[in-house]
């Protein structure tokens, strides 16, 4: 049983998708796209009775994470995995950003992430994992996203330090993707788009399933022995 946070969509739906199709019960949790949630979860049970279910929650308000977090574990009286992937982009160019800004950007990023994994740990069986989905370009200066890279930045340093607070019971770990899918929030134009491929040296978007791919394996027997992991699918962008 996984809970998978922002899952309606994109990188989200392909990481349910791929647990499913592993053999795991999926939680697909959205916020504002709770109509593409009941969908994904009504294909994912036409192939698999009563395997997925959809949940809702504002990650940004805490109550309603611990709410969540019950409402995971009570949907099967078990919970062996959380993959925190819900995020918000976008640009907030210096010299106009605002408090309110930095505030959404933290609690979506950084701040509903931990106090998930907090509400979750508990309720998680022993030998589960937490997988954190953060950024490949985290640890450098992205101009224009300074509030939104800061807290991946945070995020990445969370993964670590939970690994630490979490182990031996729980295993923590985090997937950092570099251009996977253009972003809807930052839209880029063609040319736009084109310098930003020049930046990777594979050349080409990644796509969703990379990462669904990586999240699959980390939540794998085979991860067992990984813990505090941030693993880069970037097509080596972090290297450019």
């Amino acid at each position: 049983m996984v809970l998978i946070t922002g899952a309606a969509r994109r990188i989200g739906a392909a990481i349910a998708r791929a647990l499913h199709a592993d053999g795991c019960n999926v939680l697909i949790h959205a916020r504002g796209s709770i109509a593409e949630a009941h969908a994904l979860v009504s294909e994912l049970n036409a192939a698999r009775a009563d395997s997925a279910t959809a949940l809702c929650a504002d990650l940004r308000e805490a109550a309603q994470i611990e709410r969540l977090a019950a409402a995971a574990h009570a949907r099967w009286q078990r919970l062996d995995a959380l993959v925190n992937n819900a995020s918000t982009y976008y640009r907030t160019p210096f010299g106009s950003i605002g408090a309110e800004q930095i505030d959404d950007l933290l609690a979506t990023n950084l701040r509903a992430p931990l106090l998930l994994a907090q509400a979750c740990a508990a309720r998680l069986a022993d030998g589960g994992s937490i997988v954190n989905i953060i950024d490949a370009q985290a640890r450098h200066g992205v101009p224009g996203f300074a509030p939104y890279i800061a807290a991946k930045a945070g995020l990445w340093t969370l993964t670590q330090t939970l690994a630490l607070e979490l182990a031996p019971r729980l295993r923590v770990n985090g997937v950092a993707p570099g251009h996977m899918v253009w972003a809807t929030s930052t839209a880029l134009s063609a040319a736009e788009q084109a310098r930003e491929l020049q930046r990777v040296p594979l050349r080409r978007l990644g796509g969703a399933d990379e990462v669904a791919r990586a999240v699959r394996w980390l939540l794998s027997a085979d991860a067992a022995y990984v813990t505090g992991v941030v693993l880069p699918v970037d097509g080596g962008l972090r290297l450019s």
